[in-house]
This record gives structure tokens, C-alpha cells and sequence, in this order.
């Protein structure tokens, strides 16, 4: 599944779900390294877990980040 994130400097996640757990997560622009290091975190969590704890960070003045991005996509997923 892929989302089209919004005021992030990520553009795009994409999402694959496997037996019910998160199975590869990958960004398309943003900071490179911090977010591999998430997409690693997530891999084999609930989507449930994953937004439990993603949701709501923010990004210095923004009202959003990537990692909440990616907690609204896995929203949108299940």
C-alpha cells in the first residue's frame, strides 16, 4: 500500500503487511538514515503497536513528522 504523506519532507510510504504484522516499510524522501532506523523498529510489529506509538510526534514547529505519517497510513491500512 502506499500513502502520499502530508507536511513532512517525506513524499511517499510504502507499506507491506504479512500475517497480520508489519513486513517492510519504505519512505521516498525524507532524512535517509532516521528513516530506515524506523522502518527497522517497525518491522514485525502490530499496526496497532506501531501507531500506539508513533502517533502524534511532531517535527519540530510542524504539527505532524514522519513518524506520524506512517502511524496515519497504518490508520488507513486497518
Amino acid at each position: 500500500m502506499k500513502y502520499k504523506t502530508q507536511g513532512t519532507c517525506s513524499q511517499e510510504i510504502e507499506i507491506e503487511l504479512k500475517d497480520g504484522v508489519i513486513d517492510s516499510v519504505v519512505f521516498t524522501g525524507g532524512c535517509n538514515g532516521n528513516l530506515q532506523g524506523i522502518s527497522a523498529l517497525v518491522k514485525g510489529m502490530k499496526p496497532q503497536d506501531a501507531i500506539d506509538r508513533l502517533k502524534g510526534i511532531r517535527c519540530g514547529m510542524k504539527p505532524t513528522s514522519c513518524p506520524d505519517q506512517l502511524a496515519h497510513a497504518l490508520e488507513s491500512i486497518i
